[in-house]
């Protein structure tokens, strides 16, 4: 059965945005144009696979079963046919990113623009999101993440800050009121601010100290999902509800303005910086060799 790739790309583009007008915008192409491919499809294949109503298009078991095959095979397509670019004079084309918030917040910034400006073919699709997730289906060419969420077959390529560390903060009318704990073990006794991954309990807090690990798992007002409601938990601590423990580069403009006063930090725990990601076994799209060899390279030069 010959079956036009067009007509699959335009029911992957339907089916991952959950409706015609999404996936025009993402795909570029128009609402009407993406119905007709859909339907020709259909046609085709002789069975239903989206399930369309006034206020929802979702993919039919049928659908699930091909869009779950035909992700990582679209990709491979694309991968193959960037390959031309590689003959011209500068890479060009999408370049698309799967990172955490605080990769998008703490890493990308020094990064991105330079890059931009260094290659203007190329365009940069960033997804937020804190789950490690299939890269292919998910229609990525690269992530960002930490060492210890990386897969084997992962080419992993260090970008941003090589060491980190994790913070606890409070505003000073806060530590004013409740006092200045000496010991990660004294947080239990005060009001912290937690976060927790989708689908997951809430996070320890680690500390470390001439050798010895302190992990606590305190309790507070306020529980944010990491990532976008990051913000909220900071603004809380600001506003004196209690402790919270984050990025040290992402409060330390609140360490700097005095809106936070640092807590613990002979405490605070070192980590390794973070990884740029790839399948290995992929050819390795233009856009996406350009990136990579930007951050390999010194930070004065392109």
């Amino acid at each position: 059965m010959k079956v036009e790739l067009g007509d699959l790309d335009a029911f992957v583009a339907v089916a991952r945005a959950k409706g015609f007008r999404d996936g025009a915008r993402a795909s570029g192409a128009s609402a009407s144009g993406l119905s007709e491919a859909v339907r020709r499809l259909e046609a085709q294949l002789g069975v239903r696979l989206l399930n369309r109503t006034t206020r929802s298009v979702v993919p039919t078991e049928a659908g699930e079963g091909l869009l779950a095959r035909l992700g990582p095979a679209l990709a491979e397509v694309e991968a193959a046919l960037d390959v031309v670019n590689g003959f011209r004079g500068r890479p060009a084309g999408w370049l698309r990113l799967n990172v955490p918030v605080s990769a998008v917040r703490l890493v990308l910034p020094a990064i991105v623009p330079r890059f931009l400006a260094a290659y203007p073919d190329i365009r940069l699709e960033v997804v937020a999101e804190e789950s490690f997730v299939d890269l292919l289906a998910a229609g990525c060419d690269a992530g960002i993440r930490y060492d210890e969420r990386l897969e084997q077959d992962m080419i992993a390529v260090p970008i941003g800050p090589r060491v980190q560390r994790f913070a606890a903060a409070a505003s000073p009318a806060y530590l004013d009121r409740h006092g200045r704990p000496d010991h990660p073990r004294e947080l239990l006794a005060h009001a912290c601010l937690l976060g927790r991954f989708a689908n997951r309990a809430t996070v320890p807090w680690e500390f470390e100290r001439d050798g010895e690990v302190v992990l606590v798992d305190p309790a507070g007002p306020l529980l944010v999902r990491i990532g976008a409601a990051t913000d909220l938990a900071v603004d809380a601590a600001i506003a004196g509800t209690g402790v919270v423990y984050l990025f040290e580069d992402w409060l330390r403009p609140y360490f700097d303005s005095g809106a936070l006063e640092p807590v613990l930090e002979p405490w605070w725990q070192r980590f390794s910086g973070p990884f740029l990601y790839y399948p290995g076994r992929r050819l390795v799209p233009p856009p996406l060799r350009a990136f990579v060899d930007f951050i390999k390279a010194p930070p004065d030069r392109p």
